[in-house]
């Protein structure tokens, strides 16, 4: 896929103020590490996630993706009348039904003309948002559109810290698929995206490519957010890089760029031996990348596009860079979007 007019406008982003570390975490794992003689330490050791941070409980995800919507919305600098789709792309939402994107557009105050919906694919939802957007724009009919989401992992992480602890029946072997469960944070993102007439410094989004290995859709899987996520992460992550290294070859060639191209990437963020792994098989350096999973943990859809936002908010941008967006979600799904800062 291909785009000659959408831009980039503005991102907006929200991080909770409560931290929890990776130690703390393990302190609360006591019963568990001590049944299992479970070294301490082990965690962090495994994942590179020195912390992570939490809403408050109770927290409605749609709530916080207000306040990201109109953090890019200020951003942008544009009319909130110019924005014709509204998409919220989180794993978390408000309810079941109506869509998480009522209430965000509502307190929004954007226009009745404004196509909402939510989106769901995993660790991709935001960026599926932000194609769906990008091809809305590309054949004019909308100006500009926002995607957002927000995930709130408190649930999860306590829940599984709660079972881990009180389930004589888990050993050593099994609790390798709740491994995953531990890694994950909270934290909200929304991406504005325009045409280019609408946008001064025109942070193109060039296009990309898309593959779908749904063999291993069975390698991650969650009935829900406050119940338990079981994820077979060893052979996820080989399979989802093995995806990946696919995706990117039909994302280079669709761009018509080399590796040499490739100014800087930005990935979805799971922890310092997927990182590795992952370069590796792209052929890639790793001092190309912006992470944040250290200090984040794992944000689901929104670890990606928020790790941008916060690396261009920190200058890691530079105008001509050819970034690559490096997303790799359970499914397997792969998307990978280029954009010309």
């Amino acid at each position: 896929m291909r785009y000659s007019r959408v831009c980039l406008k503005a991102f907006g982003y929200t991080l909770p103020d409560e931290v929890v570390t990776t130690d703390e975490l393990e302190r609360r794992l006591a019963p568990a590490y001590e049944r299992l003689r479970l070294p301490a330490g082990r965690l962090e050791l495994m994942t590179g996630i020195r912390e992570r941070r939490f809403y408050p409980p109770g927290t409605r995800p749609g709530q916080v993706s207000i306040e990201s919507g109109r953090r890019a919305i200020a951003a942008a600098g544009i009319d909130p009348s110019h924005i014709g789709a509204l998409v919220h792309g989180s794993v978390c939402r408000d309810f079941l039904e109506p869509a998480t994107a009522c209430g965000v557009h509502h307190a929004l105050g954007l226009p009745e003309s404004c196509l909402i919906y939510d989106a769901s694919n995993a660790c991709l939802g935001i960026l599926t948002g932000m194609l769906q957007v990008a091809n809305m724009i590309e054949l004019g009919q909308i100006r500009a559109g926002l995607v957002v989401g927000t995930e709130d992992g408190r649930p999860l992480v306590e829940t599984t810290v709660e079972r881990l602890n009180t389930d004589a029946a888990i050993d050593r072997r099994e609790i390798k698929q709740y491994v995953a469960s531990l890694t994950i944070g909270s934290g909200s993102v929304a991406v504005l995206l325009c045409d280019e007439a609408l946008s001064q410094k025109r942070h193109r989004l060039l296009g990309g490519a898309v593959v779908a290995n749904t063999a291993e859709h069975g390698l991650c899987q969650s009935e829900g957010l406050e119940t338990f996520m079981r994820t077979d992460s060893e052979q996820l992550m080989r399979a989802g890089v093995a995806t990946g290294a696919r995706t990117f070859e039909l994302f280079l060639k669709e761009l018509g760029w080399s590796r040499g191209d490739v100014s800087k990437t930005i990935c979805h963020q799971v922890g310092v031996a997927h990182r590795k792994l992952l370069f590796e098989q792209l052929g890639l350096s790793e001092s190309l990348d912006f992470s944040t999973f250290e200090t984040l943990g794992n944000t689901g859809a929104a670890a990606l596009p928020m790790t941008m936002a916060i690396a261009a908010e920190q200058g890691h941008f530079a105008a001509g860079d050819r970034v690559a967006m490096l997303g790799i979600g359970s499914g397997i799904n792969c998307q990978m979007l280029g954009v010309e800062w």
